[in-house]
C-alpha cells in the first residue's frame, strides 16, 4: 500500500469519526445547536433527569439502570451518553432509545431519556399440532401474558418449539412464528408448526464386526431399533439422545468380549430415498431399463431406457420425475444409519495378584473373585465381582460386611504382553467402622420407633452393608413408603473410625377404602370397607392425634361390611400389632366377624291373630368367629423366616339350611389350632416383586374329639347333628412363589428399572378325618376354578382361582379334600408410582381337586392360559382384570364357555 493510499485511509476513519460524534450529539437536540461547542467538551452538572415514553417500566427504575443521576458531573459531548444507552439497550426492553438535553443553563443541564418499550405479548396460538402436544409445548416455552416481545424470545420460543418435536421424531419439521397485530393488551404470537411425518429407523447396519452376531449386536439397540410391521411395541422412534446411549451400550457389549479397543470410527445417516437416487444414478450410467420405484401411493412403475444421443436429456428426465416420486414416497420417511466399526484385538487374562491385604488370603480373594487364566477380558464383569454387586458376591461386599467401610481396591494393569494382560490388586484395607449414629429423614406420619425398630444398623455396632441392604428390603415391605425415593446415605468419619447412617424416606398413601358393588350367587352385593395400615391405638383418645385418624404406630386396623339386604349380610373386624411390647418382632392379632346367610324370608312374620311368630319358611346359616394369633420371626435356619400360630373359634347355626351340609339344622362348632412355618425373602416392590420367593407350610388341627367323647360313630343311628356338633379334621397347604427377573435392567442411579420378571408358582393341600369312621368334615374344604371370589358363599370353604373355567366348576358341589395347582405368569410394569401400580401379565396355568386320596392325580389338571392387567391404588388395594382360555373340556359342565373375564380384588384372594 502507497503512502497516498494510507492518508486516503486515515482520512475516511477519521471522516468517520466524526460522523459517529455527530450522531450522538444530534441525540442531544432538543435545544439550540450553537449552545453546544462540539469540538470543545465542557463539563455540565445534570440538573434535571425525566423519561418520556416508559408506559409499563418505572421511570426511577429507567435512570439507575443509565448510571446517571442528578448532580453527577459529565463531558458533553462525551462517553457517558453512549454508556448509559448501551446499559438501557442490554436490558433488551426497548425498540428506540434517545437522549435529549432539554436545557443547558450555566453549568446545569437537564436531560430527557426518550424510550420506545418492545410490545408485550397478549396471547399466543399453537397451531399445526394436537391438543396434548400444545398442553405439553405450553410448560415448555413457558410464555406469560405481559412478557416484553424480543428477538431472543421470538429465536428462543421457536428452538424450543423445534426440539419438541425433534424429540418425538419429527426430524423435518418447520416451526414460523408470526407477530400479529398490535392490540390494546399487546402483541399475539401466531406459532405455526409444519411437523411433517416421524421419521423411523428402517434398518442398522453393523460395518466391520465379525466377532459377535449381527443379530447380538443389535439386541444392544435398545431404544434405536428397526421398524418392523410384525413387532407392534416397536414404533423404530429416532431419538439423539437414545442413540448415544445405544453407541455406548454396543462399545459395552464389545468391550464384555475381551475387545477393550474397540471403536465405531465413524457412522452415518442417510434417508432410503437418498440411497434410491445413488442407486439410480448408477443404472442410469449403466445405460440399460431400470424401474424407478414402485409403490402402492403411487401405483405404477417407472422406466426408463437411455440410448443413443438423447440419453443425456432422458437422464435429467428421469432426475426430474424421480424426485417428483419422492417427495410423495414414504420412502422419505426412514432412516438408514451405517455404523462403521474397529473390532480391535480381543484380550484375555492372565496373572491376577493381591496387594495391601492382610484381613484375607490371596487365594481366598481370588476364589471370591472367580476369574482364571485364559477368562476373556471383561471389565464389565470385573467390576461387578470387586464392587457392590447386587447379589453382594464381590469383594468390596465381602470387606463392607465385616465393618471395613473405607476399603478400596484398585486394580492395575502391570503388563499387557500380545493378548494377555496382567493385573494387580491394589488393596486399601483400613479401620472397621463403628456405627455412630442413625437417622430417619422424610417421616412425615410414621414414628422414628416403627422405622427404627425394623432397622438393623444400630449404634455401637460394625458397619455391614448386608445390613443396610436387609433394612431398606424390610422398610419397603412395610408398605408405608415409595420403594423407588428410599435411600440409605452413610458419611464415613475416617479420622474416628465411625459412620453416620441416614435413612430417606418418602410417605405413600397405605390407607385403603372399598366401597365396590359385586356380583354373587345371582345377586348384586354391596361392600363398604375401611382398612387403616398405619395405625395409632395410644393415640386414640387423644383429640389431636385424629388428623384425621390417629396414625403412625404401624398398627393395622380393618372394618369391612358385605350386604344385598335379607339374602347376606357379613361384618368384619380386625386389628394386628406387629410388634408386641415394642421390643421384639412378635406380631398380635385379633379378629371378629359374623354373617348371615337366608332365603330371603324375614325372621318372623305377622299372624292371623296379629302376633309376630318365627316364619317357618326362612332358611338361615349364621356363623360367628374370634381369632386370636400370634406371629414370631425366628433366627433359625435364618431370619427370613417367621412362624405365625392362631387360636380361631367358629360357631354355626343352621335353620332349614340345606347347602353343603348333611344336616339342615342345628349348630356345630369348629375349634381349631392353625401354625404356619413361612419363608420370605422378596425384593423389590411390595405389589410387584423383583425377586426371591415366598415359602409357606401351614397346619390346621381341631381337637381329636372321637378319641375321648365315647360316641359311637358306627352307629346308624346317630345323626349328623351329632355327628358334627363339634367338626374335626386335619388340614395341610404347602405353597412355594418364586420371582425371577428375565431382564436386568437399571437406571442411571443404579436401581432396578422396570424389567420382566417371571413368578411362578404351585400348591397343595388335603384335608383328612383323625378317624375315618367320622368321616370328612363338611367344613374347610376346597372348591376351585374362576376368578376366586367368593360371592356371599362364606360357609366354611376354602375358594381357589383358576382362570379360564366357571366359578368352583372343578371341583364336587359338596367340595373336595385334595387339591393341587400349578401358575406360571410373566409380568412386566407399565409403572411402580405408588400412587398407581400397573402391570401387565401374560398366564398359564393349571390345577384339579378330588374328593379321596386315591383319585388325587398332580399331573391329572385342567390347563388354560391367557393375559391380564394389575392395578394398585391406594384407597382400593389391588384390582385384577383377567381374560383366560380354558384348554380342556369339564365332562360335568360340557356347554362352559372356552374364554371368559374374570375380576379379583386383593393380592392373595384365590390363592392356594
Amino acid at each position: 500500500m502507497t503512502m497516498y493510499k494510507k492518508l486516503a485511509f486515515l482520512f475516511i476513519i477519521f471522516l468517520f469519526s466524526v460522523g459517529v460524534k455527530a450522531q450522538e450529539v444530534i441525540q442531544l437536540g432538543g435545544i439550540d445547536s450553537t449552545a453546544i461547542d462540539y469540538s470543545n467538551p465542557k463539563e455540565y452538572t445534570i440538573s434535571a433527569i425525566k423519561v418520556t415514553g416508559a408506559d409499563h417500566l418505572d421511570e426511577h427504575v429507567i435512570i439507575l439502570l443509565t448510571g446517571l443521576s442528578v448532580n453527577d458531573k459529565l463531558e458533553v459531548p462525551g462517553d457517558k451518553f453512549s454508556t448509559a444507552i448501551e446499559n438501557l439497550w442490554k436490558q433488551g426492553l426497548f425498540e428506540d432509545i434517545q437522549i435529549k438535553a432539554t436545557s443547558i443553563q450555566g453549568d446545569n443541564i437537564a436531560l430527557n431519556i426518550v424510550v420506545q418499550e418492545r410490545p408485550r405479548l397478549s396471547k399466543f396460538a399453537l397451531r399445526g399440532m394436537t391438543k396434548s402436544e400444545a398442553d405439553d409445548l405450553r410448560d415448555k416455552i413457558k410464555l406469560m401474558r405481559g412478557k416484553v416481545v424480543t428477538d431472543a424470545l421470538i429465536a428462543s420460543t421457536k428452538y424450543t418449539v423445534k426440539d419438541f418435536f425433534i424429540n418425538k421424531s419429527y426430524l423435518d419439521v418447520k416451526v414460523d412464528i408470526k407477530k400479529e397485530e398490535k392490540t390494546e393488551d399487546g402483541l399475539v404470537l401466531t406459532i405455526n408448526v409444519e411437523k411433517g411425518h416421524k421419521i423411523k429407523v428402517k434398518n442398522v447396519n453393523f460395518i466391520g464386526t465379525k466377532s459377535i452376531n449381527t443379530f447380538k449386536l443389535r439386541r444392544t439397540f435398545k431404544e434405536t431399533k428397526r421398524k418392523r410391521w410384525w413387532n407392534p411395541f416397536n414404533n423404530g422412534k429416532y431419538d439423539e439422545d437414545n442413540y448415544i446411549k445405544d453407541k455406548k451400550a454396543f462399545i459395552a457389549k464389545y468391550n464384555g468380549k475381551g475387545f477393550r479397543d474397540a471403536t465405531i470410527v465413524r457412522d452415518t445417516m442417510y434417508r432410503n430415498n437418498d440411497k434410491q437416487r445413488l442407486r439410480l444414478f448408477k443404472y442410469l450410467k449403466a445405460g440399460t431399463k431400470f424401474i424407478l420405484h414402485k409403490t402402492p401411493m403411487i401405483g405404477q412403475d417407472y422406466h426408463r431406457t437411455i440410448k443413443g444421443k438423447h440419453s443425456k436429456l432422458m437422464l435429467v428426465e428421469s432426475f426430474r420425475q424421480f424426485h417428483a416420486v419422492r417427495d410423495t414416497t414414504y420412502y422419505k420417511r426412514y432412516i438408514t444409519i451405517d455404523m462403521y466399526v474397529s473390532e480391535g484385538n480381543r484380550y484375555y487374562f492372565r496373572n491376577i495378584s493381591w496387594v495391601g491385604n492382610s484381613k484375607y488370603t490371596s487365594k481366598y480373594l481370588s476364589d471370591v473373585l472367580n476369574i482364571k487364566r485364559g477368562d476373556i477380558y471383561d471389565q464389565e464383569n470385573l467390576d461387578a465381582k470387586l464392587f457392590n454387586n447386587p447379589t453382594g458376591n464381590d469383594i468390596s461386599s465381602l470387606y463392607m460386611d465385616d465393618g471395613y467401610l473405607f476399603f478400596n481396591v484398585s486394580p492395575v494393569e502391570t503388563m499387557v504382553t500380545g493378548d494377555s494382560i496382567d493385573l494387580e490388586m491394589r488393596i486399601y484395607e483400613g479401620k472397621q467402622a463403628t456405627i455412630n449414629k442413625v437417622t430417619i429423614v422424610g417421616n412425615t406420619k410414621t414414628n422414628d420407633h416403627v422405622i427404627l425398630r425394623e432397622i438393623r444398623t444400630r449404634p455401637g455396632q460394625l458397619f455391614r452393608r448386608s445390613d443396610v441392604i436387609r433394612s431398606q428390603q424390610t422398610l419397603s415391605q412395610l408398605g408405608y413408603f415409595d420403594p423407588e425415593k428410599m435411600n440409605v446415605v452413610p458419611t464415613p468419619h475416617p479420622e474416628n473410625g465411625t459412620v453416620d447412617v441416614e435413612y430417606t424416606v418418602e410417605e405413600k398413601p397405605s390407607d385403603q377404602i372399598e366401597l365396590s358393588g359385586g356380583y354373587g350367587g345371582g345377586r348384586i352385593v354391596g361392600t363398604l370397607g375401611v382398612t387403616f395400615n398405619n395405625f395409632s391405638a395410644r393415640n386414640f383418645f387423644k383429640k389431636d392425634a385424629w388428623r384425621p385418624l390417629p396414625s403412625g404406630d404401624g398398627q393395622r386396623l380393618s372394618v369391612r361390611a358385605q350386604s344385598n339386604g335379607l339374602y347376606y349380610q357379613s361384618y368384619n373386624m380386625s386389628f394386628t400389632e406387629p410388634w408386641l411390647g415394642g421390643k421384639k418382632p412378635n406380631s398380635f392379632s385379633v379378629t371378629t366377624y359374623y354373617s348371615v346367610q337366608t332365603n330371603g324370608e324375614t325372621k318372623k312374620i305377622t299372624a292371623t291373630d296379629g302376633s309376630r311368630i318365627a316364619n317357618p319358611n326362612r332358611q338361615s346359616l349364621n356363623i360367628f368367629g374370634v381369632s386370636v394369633g400370634l406371629g414370631k420371626r425366628l433366627k433359625f435356619p435364618d431370619d427370613y423366616f417367621t412362624l405365625y400360630q392362631e387360636a380361631d373359634y367358629q360357631y354355626y347355626t343352621l335353620n332349614n339350611f340345606g347347602s353343603i351340609f348333611t344336616f339342615s339344622n342345628g349348630y356345630s362348632n369348629n375349634i381349631y389350632y392353625k401354625a404356619a412355618l413361612q419363608r420370605n425373602d422378596l425384593r423389590g416392590n411390595p405389589i410387584f416383586p423383583s425377586g426371591g420367593s415366598q415359602i409357606a407350610l401351614t397346619g390346621q388341627w381341631t381337637p381329636p374329639y372321637s378319641a375321648f367323647n365315647n360316641i359311637d360313630y358306627t352307629n346308624p343311628a346317630l345323626s349328623d347333628q351329632d355327628r358334627y356338633k363339634y367338626v374335626e379334621y386335619q388340614k395341610y397347604k404347602f405353597t412355594s412363589t418364586f420371582y425371577t427377573p428375565i431382564t436386568n435392567k437399571r437406571g442411571q442411579d443404579g436401581k432396578e428399572a422396570r424389567n420382566l420378571i417371571l413368578k411362578t408358582s404351585a400348591g397343595f393341600g388335603f384335608l383328612a378325618p383323625y378317624n375315618s369312621k367320622v368321616g370328612i368334615s363338611p367344613f374347610e374344604r376346597f372348591y376351585l376354578g374362576g376368578s376366586g371370589l367368593t360371592g356371599y358363599a362364606l360357609d366354611g370353604r376354602e375358594i381357589i382361582a383358576l382362570r379360564g373355567y366357571d366359578d368352583q366348576s372343578l371341583s364336587p358341589s359338596t367340595g373336595a379334600s385334595y387339591i393341587t395347582k400349578y401358575s406360571m405368569e410373566l409380568r412386566f410394569p407399565i409403572t411402580t408410582n405408588p400412587q398407581a401400580t400397573i402391570f401387565i401379565l401374560g398366564f398359564a396355568e393349571a390345577g384339579n381337586s378330588w374328593e379321596t386320596a386315591k383319585q388325587f392325580n398332580p399331573f391329572d389338571v385342567y390347563r388354560s392360559a391367557g393375559l391380564g392387567v394389575r392395578v394398585y391404588l391406594p384407597m382400593f388395594g389391588l384390582l385384577g382384570f383377567d381374560y383366560g382360555w380354558r384348554l380342556d373340556d369339564v365332562p360335568t359342565n360340557p356347554t362352559m364357555q372356552k374364554g371368559q373375564f374374570h375380576f379379583t380384588i386383593g393380592a392373595s384372594i384365590g390363592e392356594l
